[in-house]
């Protein structure tokens, strides 16, 4: 199963797979269904969730209903139970967006729900994030996860995302994190697609965080926290949602002025 999922991975673009999940979610789901693992996100239980990875495969990871990962079922604990996203009028703007919240954000009655991405079928603005088609302090509330990895500026990124979030607002921006990497690494030089991977995780990464993300986000103007919201769960909780024990959640806040 893992040589299948990592060949799937490597061979077809993230559109397509996208796409094609929605036809294959429904099989999967109800070949695994059980009562060992929960996914929080739908409620749904499984004997065993699939594993996932581009390069070093994870086991038990992958949920086979929503299709989500351990940062996503640990994100929506989070939004649901320690901010109040879901509890009054917000205009919300979501990047890259997740199949695994997409229907939920789109139908929550209380979110003006946008999405934007460059390429994704998902989006309903085709922006680069660096560039944005929106006004100054048009959002309450942003979800950018594992997107600034990709981007060669991230900075400038960063400031786009402080200039469309209202003062106030709060911002996720998850990213691939090294908790025990004190500076982020970079290195335009390295173009080889094989050894891209093999530094930066994926071909199409062009760092790897470290602690100092943090500090790059305060740069910008943001007020920025490393949120360790797994320290709330025990041992039990952890291995029913399958969460990552120290995974931290990169909160931001734009000061009011």
């Amino acid at each position: 199963m893992k040589k299948v999922f990592k060949f799937f991975l490597n061979l077809f673009p993230r559109q397509f797979l996208i796409k094609a999940s929605y036809a294959v979610r429904p099989v999967i789901a109800a070949f695994y269904k059980g009562d060992r693992y929960e996914d929080p996100i739908d409620g749904k239980t499984f004997r065993s969730f699939l594993p996932y990875g581009y390069v070093n495969i994870r086991e038990n990871v992958l949920s086979p209903s929503t299709l989500s990962l351990e940062r996503h079922r640990l994100l929506w604990l989070y939004l649901n139970r320690e901010t109040d996203l879901f509890e009054r009028p917000q205009h919300l703007l979501h990047f890259a967006p997740e199949q695994c919240f997409h229907s939920r954000f789109r139908e929550s009655e209380n979110l003006t729900y946008t999405t934007t991405d460059l390429d994704s079928p998902l989006a309903d603005v085709n922006a680069d994030i660096r560039s944005l088609p929106f006004k100054d302090s048009s959002f309450d509330f942003i979800l950018c996860n594992h997107v600034l990895e990709h981007v060669e500026d991230d900075l400038k990124a960063m400031t786009e995302l402080y200039r469309v979030l209202k003062p106030g607002g709060k911002a996720v921006i998850q990213v691939p994190l090294e908790n025990d990497l004190a500076n982020t690494f970079e290195d335009n030089s390295i173009t080889d697609r094989k050894k891209r991977t093999e530094i930066f995780g994926q071909y199409d990464h062009v760092r790897v965080y470290g602690m100092d993300y943090f500090e790059r986000l305060s740069s910008v103007g943001f007020k920025a926290s490393a949120v360790d919201y797994t320290s709330t769960f025990s041992n039990e909780e952890i291995d029913r949602y399958r969460l990552e024990r120290g995974e931290l959640i990169p909160v931001v806040i734009k000061p009011v002025a």
